[in-house]
């Protein structure tokens, strides 16, 4: 009766050995994936910065653009409304005058 109950503690003893060390390597399986996937999420945000820059780029080309565009528009208004504004100016003369050659006196 002795033999098997030993050879039953010594089965129980190799079995948690077994365990204890299935449950190290799990841990270092996790901790390697762990830190696998910190690795790829540093990657990962350095790598942003250079996914991103063409777009960044074409971004601020169509903003120039845009500004370029919009200036040009306001110096064309600028320059037609100083345009009608010397018109103008000139047409008040020129009905001023008119005014005061018609009716000198007042």
């Amino acid at each position: 009766m002795q033999d098997p109950l030993k050879r039953l503690l010594e089965a129980e003893a190799r079995a948690q050995g077994i365990i204890d060390s299935a449950s190290v390597e799990r841990q270092r399986m996790l901790d390697e994936a762990l830190a696998a996937a910190r690795e790829a999420e540093a990657r990962f945000e350095a790598g942003r910065a250079d996914l991103r820059a063409p777009f960044l780029k074409e971004a601020h080309s169509r903003a120039e653009q845009a500004v370029a565009e919009l200036a040009r528009k306001y110096e064309e208004r600028q320059r037609g409304l100083r345009d009608l504004a010397s018109r103008h100016e000139q047409e008040a003369v020129d009905a001023a005058l008119n005014l005061f050659l018609l009716d000198p006196a007042p």
